[in-house]
């Protein structure tokens, strides 16, 4: 393993041992002096396979011990910069570990003949479950009961009401393979369900509202399940909180970016706005100050697809795009 960081060095490979082997950047956060095990099992295969380099957080690719005009394939995590791309003169693969590819500049790899890849379908089952726990978590005050017996007040006073969970009306902003998982388990709750997005689905029995704010108004929960493109930046603003009203729930499982986050801030603190249950922010892992103290917010860190059997089989899934790749094959999952 090659990486910039000390602690690695004891596994570093050298590159004139290695010369027989395609050079695959591995972009990895770590987790104190670890690397991030998210990448899993997948590791060790392409180690065996691959002359392996880690490029760690936010350090500068120069750095490497290695020649960026050998790197053809690169893993990505997090956000890949142009620059970084721009780096590697021989890049042929960005191997998407992930199902959204807003962290990529698809133009750009289009003008480079660099094939991206993703991780698509692998995760919906897991973010489609997480959806409605936070739907109902928000709504029955889950994690404030929680709290309330762990403190003791459950043999002083008993805990207030909360709000119903099922039998009410979801709108859902973006019914593709997310946004039908989420409106397939709804319907077991009795919900009259909705839905916006570029274009009505064919086939589709749920309303179809062409204006968002139209659909807000019509919902008791709007859960945000779309993908982030400019056109989607900020398309949750303060006027479709504002039809979503003080008795409406907010959940996003998509993309932080999608939601104006200052604009829900306000609407929480001024309650024109009931409850939100948030597994992604604008600026993670940055979160606003005023949702950490909401009782009546949820917050997760970004965990939709975080779940041990999912992750195993991305893992899979990307090592078997980078194995097509440089075996000539067609791949899996191709975005570009």
């Amino acid at each position: 393993m090659r990486s910039v960081n000390d602690q690695n060095s004891e596994k570093e490979c050298v590159h004139d041992q290695n010369l027989e082997k395609e050079c695959v950047l591995v972009q990895t956060p770590v987790v104190g002096s670890k690397l991030h095990p998210l990448l899993g099992s997948m590791l060790h295969i392409l180690e065996e396979r691959y002359s392996v380099i880690y490029l760690v957080d936010d350090v500068d690719v120069a750095a490497l011990r290695t020649p960026l005009s050998t790197i053809r394939a690169l893993i990505a995590r997090r956000e890949v910069p142009v620059d970084l791309i721009e780096s590697l003169p021989n890049l042929g693969i960005i191997a998407n570990h992930a199902v959204g590819t807003n962290n990529i500049d698809l133009d750009y790899c289009r003008r480079r003949a660099i094939r991206v890849t993703n991780t698509p379908d692998v995760g919906t089952d897991d973010v489609a479950d997480l959806a409605i726990l936070l739907m109902l978590a928000v709504r029955r005050k889950l994690c404030k009961a929680h709290e309330f017996v762990r403190a003791g007040f459950w043999e002083k006073t008993p805990f207030p009401l909360a709000s119903k969970g099922s039998g009410l009306r979801l709108g859902i902003l973006g019914l593709g393979r997310i946004g039908m998982a989420i409106a397939k388990r709804a319907e077991n709750f009795k919900y009259t369900i909705s839905y916006h997005g570029r274009t009505q689905k064919p086939g589709v029995s749920y309303t179809f509202y062409s204006n968002l704010s139209e659909l807000a108004a019509n919902s008791d929960i709007l859960v945000v399940a779309c993908s982030l493109t400019d056109d989607t930046k900020h398309l949750v603003c303060e006027d479709v909180l504002e039809a979503l009203g003080p008795e409406g729930t907010l959940i996003n499982i998509a993309r932080g970016q999608i939601i104006n986050e200052c604009a829900l801030v306000k609407a929480l603190v001024e309650k024109r706005l009931g409850g939100a249950g948030l597994d992604v922010f604008e600026d993670e892992p940055y979160v606003h100050k005023e949702l950490l103290n909401m009782d009546n917010v949820i917050l997760t860190p970004h965990v939709g697809s975080s779940t041990w059997e999912t992750r195993k089989v991305m893992a899979k899934l990307v090592q078997d795009n980078i194995d097509a790749f440089f075996a000539g094959k067609p791949l899996l999952t191709p975005v570009v």
